[in-house]
């Protein structure tokens, strides 16, 4: 029960959109770069160009990451079609993001891409110490580790 208690706090802490930093890579090339992402069901959300060299890097290799602060994800990403035709997507997408939903999303070139987390690690302070909180998904195991500084 663990596990589910500390994903499902980690989900409302983290809020419904963040601006991400998204890394890629193909043919060992790691490239990252700022996303605009929103949070549906556990998974996260963003939009792309056809033509951009992340969409090729994630069609030919779907293990990304993505981090912002003191988090950090892995995980798969899967092209689910065009962004418009998400109702869900669109409404969180246009209410967090309205300048690039109007200039993005109904372009025929975007597809929209879920990230689905696999393992999510954050440093988190208790009492002024560091402590590594770390969520392994895809086993259900949560760990709390105190960083030790020798």
């Amino acid at each position: 029960m663990m596990f589910e208690e500390k994903f499902s706090e980690f989900w409302r802490e983290f809020g419904d959109h963040r601006l991400m930093v998204l890394s890629a890579s193909l043919d060992n090339i790691v490239t990252s770069r700022m996303m605009s992402v929103v949070a549906i069901d556990r998974n996260l959300y963003f939009q792309t160009d056809t033509q951009s060299g992340k969409y090729a890097q994630l069609k030919g290799n779907p293990h990304a990451a993505l981090c912002i602060d003191n988090i950090q994800m892995q995980g798969i990403c899967t092209e689910t079609g065009h962004p418009a035709e998400d109702p869900t997507f669109c409404a969180l997408y246009e209410k967090s993001y309205p300048g690039s939903f109007k200039r993005y999303t109904n372009l025929k070139s975007e597809r929209l891409f879920r990230f689905e987390p696999s393992f999510i690690e954050r440093w988190v302070y208790l009492e002024g110490e560091p402590y590594v909180e770390t969520m392994d998904i895809s086993r259900q195991v949560y760990t709390l580790r105190k960083y030790a500084i020798d």
